[in-house]
């Protein structure tokens, strides 16, 4: 039987089966649940400002057995078409179940409520938007996840697939040894900046923090508006944003770059946060009490921190010219000495970058990281 669930008690149910049928996978990272919580609850997390969502639980016996979310981004609606989203285009996502049977049930009751909603496509798996978690884990299953990224059981590939759903769009991440210097190439071209007297690139300010963050949402709503899944950023969606990353941003691991004065390139690079969380939270998402000790002098100040670049963007007028693949080589070469230095960090994350998005691929290469995870979107007409 499967229904759906609103409230606290169902919301909660929702959650707790996600940590249940995880907490056996070695690179699980089990989030806090009162931040999983919020993820899910109307009046917390303000993309349900701009979504209608709904919750379904699958039971047998009385007892949970799989769950999954439908949803409807308002906002992607009004996207262009060519960009994936557009009129009619519905999202499921947090799909867990062990059953095979019961997962095309939950996919079909998604499917369901979306066409009773009047859509008449499907993007899946989102969890809940494209700013979130992404994508269905198909590369990189043997590594835990970095702080902001998903991790879905390999099991899900094949019962999507089965259900009629099409690949339309690969993520990736990109894996970098951060002790390594960069090639002689990037360190000229580093070089050739710090010489331009219009250049000048600098860490945030977080006594100014939501001044900074505002500059790095412009930029980044800006920089991706063509990019393939794009839905803008809100004003409150921002501050929900500055205030959960504010305890993990560092002002040397966040960089703008200002060109004539105006900001117009930005890199976030955070700590990798699930690092100590896979210590220290335990599988109901609830660390103990030296857990939580533990979780806030690393917040404090990170030892060994690996690091992740979540987000980085050069506004659209300076894309594809030499003067965006400069700033952003300045950017990375300053962060990686910064990471290595006072972090001891040691490997780095990039991404996800979308598979054709040729700009950022050319950087990652340029530096020569190399693809370490790929997570899958699918798509399906309803």
């Amino acid at each position: 039987m499967i229904t759906p669930v609103s409230g606290k008690t169902g919301i909660a149910d929702f959650v707790d089966y996600g940590y249940r049928i995880n907490a056996s996978d070695p690179n699980y990272v089990p989030q806090l649940r009162g931040e999983e919580i919020g993820k899910y609850t109307p009046g917390e997390n303000p993309f349900f400002e701009h979504a209608r969502v709904q919750l379904f639980l699958a039971r047998r016996g009385g007892e949970i057995v799989g769950r999954i979310s439908a949803h409807i981004d308002e906002l992607a609606l009004t996207q262009p078409v060519e960009q994936g989203m557009g009129p009619g285009t519905g999202l499921w996502g947090a799909l867990e179940t062990t059953d095979p049977q019961v997962a095309t049930a939950l996919i079909q009751r998604a499917e369901a409520w979306l066409r009773e909603q009047g859509m008449t496509k499907v993007l899946a798996p989102m969890n809940l938007s494209v700013w979130e978690e992404p994508g269905q884990l198909v590369l990189g299953h043997d590594h835990p996840p970095m702080v902001m990224m998903g991790h879905q059981n390999a099991r899900y590939q094949p019962w999507i697939e089965g259900a009629g759903y099409g690949l339309v769009k690969q993520l990736h991440t990109y894996d970098l040894d951060i002790k390594r210097e960069f090639p002689p190439l990037i360190q000229r071209i580093v070089q050739s900046g710090e010489k331009n007297a219009r250049i000048k690139v600098r860490g945030v300010d977080l006594a100014q923090f939501p001044r900074e963050v505002k500059i790095i949402c412009d930029i980044l709503n800006d920089a991706w508006s063509d990019n393939w899944g794009f839905v803008p950023f809100t004003e409150t969606e921002i501050a929900y944003t500055a205030k959960k990353l504010k305890p993990i941003c560092k002002s040397d691991l966040i960089y703008i770059a200002e060109y004539d004065g105006e900001p117009v390139a930005f890199m976030m690079t955070l700590p990798d946060l699930n690092q100590v969380q896979k210590e220290v939270v335990r599988p109901n998402g609830k660390p103990s009490l030296l857990g939580w000790l533990k979780l806030a002098l690393w917040l404090w100040k990170p030892k060994n921190a690996d690091m992740r670049v979540p987000l980085m963007g050069v506004v659209k007028r300076l894309q594809s010219s030499r003067m965006a693949s400069q700033l952003a080589f300045m950017m990375i070469e300053y962060i990686r000495r910064n990471a290595v230095k006072h972090y001891n960090g040691k490997r780095g994350e990039i991404g996800w970058i979308l598979e054709d998005n040729q700009g950022m691929v050319a950087i990652a290469e340029t530096i020569e990281s190399t693809i370490n995870k790929t997570y899958n979107i699918y798509e399906k007409a309803l």
